[in-house]
């Protein structure tokens, strides 16, 4: 996957409609993450989960490698692979010859889909289900649905705070560091291990990842990360600047 953009999208709604957020992260093979979030209101959840994916795939739009998209929005991933075809054959009216409902965004999301062709694949992961990188999404999404605005990071993936894992239990490559070749970095373990979270400068250990986000969720500038040995908390704290 040296060469593959990850991009995990997710949305928000505070009543359906009402004020919402979006969220995204974007991982790159130069070894960099990318936190994006926005809100409207009103709004619907449908609306955010596509603008999250929108927003994520317009920046990377210029770049030559393949896209991976995960999000945990089945509709999202149906119409686009799916019913979007049939839609713009009848003239953007579904099967049951009503109008589609967020014509706009589809059309958006559509145009992007079509530019990378098969350089796109979109993947579903289950929502609320402990994936960290969902999870953050969560997160961020949540937070600009109630009006906040969370500390995005920007920035070197082994800083980011949680764990590059892809949902079906495969490995996104370890993020080069300059001056240093690939060969001398090991892949993040699957097994094991616990997680640990910052706030206020004070660091818990959590056994589970519902413990950590709880002790997380909606807190600004809160870090948090899978470790898999006590020297790799050491090292994660060394990089937060907390060691």
């Amino acid at each position: 996957m040296k060469d593959t953009i990850f991009i995990y999208s997710d949305g928000a709604c505070s009543g359906n409609p009402g004020p919402g957020g979006w969220a995204s992260v974007t991982i790159f093979p130069e070894g960099a993450v990318r936190e994006c979030g926005g809100g409207e209101n009103p709004t619907t959840n449908n609306r955010m989960e596509m603008l999250g994916a929108i927003v994520a795939l317009s920046a990377v739009q210029d770049r030559p490698e393949p896209v991976k998209l995960y999000t945990d929005s089945a509709l999202l991933i149906n119409g686009i692979t799916k019913w979007v075809r049939g839609w713009k054959l009848r003239g953007w009216v579904t099967a049951a010859g009503k109008p589609v409902v967020n014509r706009d965004l589809w059309e958006r999301l559509d145009s992007l889909a079509q530019g990378r062709k098969r350089r796109l694949s979109w993947k579903h992961v289950k929502g609320h289900a402990g994936h960290e990188i969902n999870e953050r999404c969560d997160i961020i999404a949540v937070a600009f649905s109630k009006g906040t605005r969370p500390g995005l990071y920007e920035g070197p993936a082994v800083g980011c705070g949680y764990s590059l894992l892809e949902p079906e239990g495969g490995q996104l490559r370890e993020p080069d560091q300059p001056g240093k070749s690939s060969s001398s970095f090991s892949k993040p373990k699957t097994k094991g291990g616990y997680y640990i979270s910052l706030v206020g400068g004070c660091l818990e250990r959590h056994t589970t990842w519902p413990a950590c986000q709880a002790r997380v969720h909606g807190v600004s500038g809160a870090r948090f990360k899978k470790v898999a040995s006590l020297e790799e908390e050491q090292a994660s704290l060394a990089l937060w600047g907390a060691s």
